[in-house]
């Protein structure tokens, strides 16, 4: 039966369902066993990575043109004629494998996600999971929408934002304003959105068996190892702590401005500092990706050759465009066995942090993509970030140039070098703060429905939050862009409670940087250990397989703030 499955995604993005339906009956009806589980395993995998990778690159083709009409109906018709016959279907198959009672090598936690899956799968829930994909799209529609003439050109938000890096108080002041004018005029149309969201995803969870939203998050995020309690305790040791750490970080930039404060146009996406003057270590993304390949592989040649495929395959998609959407992301194309980075490259030094970052994700899916079955290539996010997290860091001791070979030989002299990666470690501190403002809203959120469904309840819970966590902003007379600051984080339209993996990874990946301190060779090598694990250890398991631990409380959010600042100091010198 299975010979008759595509060998290719190409053509397999053409079935229907009345094609792909037989396979699924076929595991259905044969026989498992001790002796056939692997080679059902294997059959099981192979079709639904291929279902993934279309999913994905159907995603994938929605964000590169969110005005693309052609490139949305194909999503659609995917959201509506496929993904629910194969939903319904994986569920079979997973309650199937669940009550043989088999675990074969490399399972158990793969088959304890499944448990937790099962729990939570219910038929009802189906047409309401596929229509928050499609307002996913249509928020990214809006935000991909949004330009404003500058300097005789029509430039994306994203665009403006790049040009705005620039000494020029006054002339970061008027973009700014420009691009707040123009946030404003879809504040009611994402009001409406939210709107639509959240009681959706309330009937999610009632649907369910769960009584609020975040519980049953907790459960499809697979968070077992932490609690919504815990969640807390971090944010408690971020107010501690990080806040303090951050203001120390803003008084150093005001004084460099010699401004008598900070006010929003002195910043780069609300809380982070813009590097002036501003690096622009590449000319093109070309350029970029080549200097990037070299880069990676000083850090590891198996990691260099898995970035070399990628620029190979044109697996990147880097540069910023009307109506692209904003962000960027690492996707993953089981079927193929490789990943996609699509990003917003401005010409600046931050999209170098944004591709190491990305690249960190596509190394850990090159490694993962190597276990024999799917379930097993479904790692926590809050791993996941470690990937990413700690790739911008391993890299650093290769960004300088030694002033031979050309432009590929990395980016910068030692100077800028400094200067950039300085940025890049108060940008650390920066985002602490802020990430518990993103995370604590929507517990709040989704705990309050009544409330929250009301867009001026909203403002006023992220406002409150925002006075809590970032302080050193003042953003006097343009109090509608404070508090409708939540408009401007898609996650909390688009991928809800996915956040806080951020945070709690970045101590891990802080934790392999103390490691390359001291044994660069061994921590990359401890590195690529963890990424091979894909989904097959426990949260913790993973941590300690790259030899760091995963905390979150009071004392690890000290070390690791200790360690970011006293290597900032050292850089300052």
């Amino acid at each position: 039966m299975f010979t008759h499955l595509p060998q290719t995604i190409d053509e397999f993005n053409h079935w229907s369902w009345q094609q792909t339906a037989p396979f699924y009956a076929d595991l259905q009806e044969r026989p498992l066993t001790p002796d056939t589980i692997h080679q059902w395993l294997l059959d099981w995998s192979r079709l639904a990575d291929l279902l993934s990778e279309r999913a994905a690159r159907l995603r994938v083709a929605t964000t590169q043109d969110t005005n693309d009409k052609t490139a949305e109906a194909a999503m659609n018709h995917f959201l509506d004629e496929i993904f629910p016959h194969a939903q319904k279907a994986q569920n079979v198959l997973q309650n199937r494998l669940l009550a043989s009672n088999l675990e074969p090598e490399g399972m158990a936690i793969p088959l304890r996600n499944m448990r937790a899956d099962a729990e939570l799968f219910t038929e009802e829930n189906i047409p309401l999971i596929s229509e928050q994909m499609k307002r996913g799209q249509v928020y990214n529609r809006i935000i991909g929408s949004q330009s404003v003439p500058w300097q005789g050109e029509e430039v994306t938000l994203t665009q403006l934002a790049a040009k705005l890096e620039d000494p020029d108080r006054n002339l970061r002041e008027r973009g700014w304003r420009l691009a707040a004018n123009r946030r404003l005029q879809d504040r009611e149309a994402l009001n409406a959105l939210w709107a639509e969201l959240v009681p959706q995803r309330h009937q999610i969870a009632q649907n369910a068996g769960f009584s609020d939203f975040r519980a049953y998050t907790w459960q499809q995020k697979k968070r077992f190892d932490y609690t919504p309690e815990d969640a807390a305790t971090f944010h408690q040791a971020i107010a501690d702590v990080v806040v303090p750490a951050a203001s120390r970080v803003y008084e150093r930039y005001r004084q460099k401005l010699g401004v008598d404060t900070l006010r929003p146009w002195d910043m780069k996406a609300d809380v982070y500092l813009y590097a002036l003057p501003a690096l622009r270590p590449f000319t093109n993304t070309d350029e970029l990706a080549q200097t990037s390949a070299t880069i990676f592989r000083q850090v590891d040649p198996v990691l260099g050759n898995y970035f070399d495929i990628m620029c190979q395959e044109n697996l990147l998609d880097m540069p910023n465009r009307k109506g692209k959407a904003p962000g960027a992301y690492c996707t993953n194309y089981p079927a193929s066995e490789r990943p996609f980075i699509f990003m917003n490259s401005t010409g600046t030094g931050s999209d170098i942090r944004t591709l190491f970052h990305e690249a960190g994700h596509a190394f850990h899916n090159f490694e993962r993509n190597k276990l024999p079955y799917q379930p097993q290539k479904g790692s926590p996010m809050e791993f996941n970030e470690v990937a990413s997290m700690a790739m911008e860091l391993l890299t650093v001791p290769y960004i300088t140039t030694n002033g031979e070979g050309g432009f590929a030989e990395s980016f910068f002299t030692q100077k800028d070098a400094d200067s950039w990666f300085v940025t890049h470690l108060e940008k650390i501190i920066l985002f602490w703060p802020y990430m518990a403002v993103v995370d604590a809203f929507q517990h709040w959120a989704y705990l309050h429905i009544d409330e929250a469904v009301i867009a001026a309840n909203c403002d006023a819970k992220w406002q409150e939050l925002w006075q809590m966590y970032v302080p050193q902003i003042d953003f006097s007379g343009f109090e509608d862009m404070l508090v409708t600051g939540w408009h401007r984080k898609q996650h909390i339209f688009r991928a809800p409670f996915y956040y806080i993996e951020y945070g709690l990874a970045q101590l891990g990946a802080l934790q392999i940087w103390r490691n390359a301190m001291q044994d660069q060779a061994k921590a990359v090598e401890d590195y690529r250990r963890a990424l091979a694990q894909g989904g097959t250890q426990t949260l913790p398991a993973l941590y300690q397989t790259a030899n760091v631990q995963f905390a979150y409380d009071h004392d690890m959010v000290d070390q690791m703030v200790a360690l970011v600042e006293t290597e900032i100091a050292k850089r300052l010198r």
